[in-house]
């Protein structure tokens, strides 16, 4: 069933003997909801490549505060792990199983070969660079320039898709730690937006009516 799964999710970008590689050499793991997968400063040996579930990619101010980066779903893997493994340094963010979620762990040794002697992989590599580097601008972006109720109305319309359900079962707390801010703040801004009918706030939930 699994290896149905790694075909099914990187079969449209990966040639067949290459998926047969990474059947023999990887290694299937299973993550439950918030466990860490990568952390901050720990040696990167492995590669993620994400079958099913989401994970969120953290960065870690100077007070141990997390800031939300991007988003990982099935059929992708994270860049800023690969940038790592191609410094042989340490990982500079922490990933973190937003859903329960299975991969694929693909040594790092296999990553550089691969890269000069597999076209599809090398494809799918530079893809995602473009993806991760397109998506870090927009979070840039949306922490210079948006106010904390636009950044508020992105994240619940990105939680949406993400889950493929308008209603997100989230704590307050997680959504002010996601956006860097505090739980009040948001709290306050959840309903403000429950005043003007876009969302219904529940006991741990959120019904998203409308994020234009």
């Amino acid at each position: 069933m699994t290896e149905e799964i790694v075909r099914q999710k990187f079969g449209y970008t990966l040639d067949s003997l290459l998926i047969e590689e990474i059947l023999s050499v990887g290694m299937f793991k299973s993550f439950i909801k918030d466990d860490i997968i990568i952390d901050i400063n720990q040696p990167i040996k492995f590669i993620p490549l994400l079958l099913s579930g989401n994970i969120k990619i953290l960065r870690e101010d100077d007070e141990g505060n997390d800031l939300l980066i991007y988003f990982l779903e099935a059929g992708e893997t994270c860049t800023m792990s690969l940038t790592c493994c191609m410094g042989t340094s340490k990982s500079k963010i922490r990933a973190v199983a937003e859903q329960d979620s299975a991969l694929i762990m693909v040594p790092v040794e296999k990553m550089q070969e691969w890269f000069h002697s597999n076209e599809s992989w090398r494809n799918f590599i530079l893809e995602s660079y473009q993806t991760r580097f397109d998506e870090m601008l927009e979070a840039i972006d949306s922490i210079a320039f948006l106010k904390m109720d636009k950044r508020l109305i992105k994240y619940l319309a990105n939680k949406t898709i993400l889950n493929d359900s308008n209603t997100i079962s989230i704590k307050h707390q997680e959504i002010a730690e996601d956006l860097h801010t505090s739980r009040v703040v948001i709290s306050r801004l959840l309903k403000q937006l429950e005043k003007e009918n876009r969302i219904i706030l529940g006991r741990n939930k959120i019904e998203v009516l409308n994020t234009k």
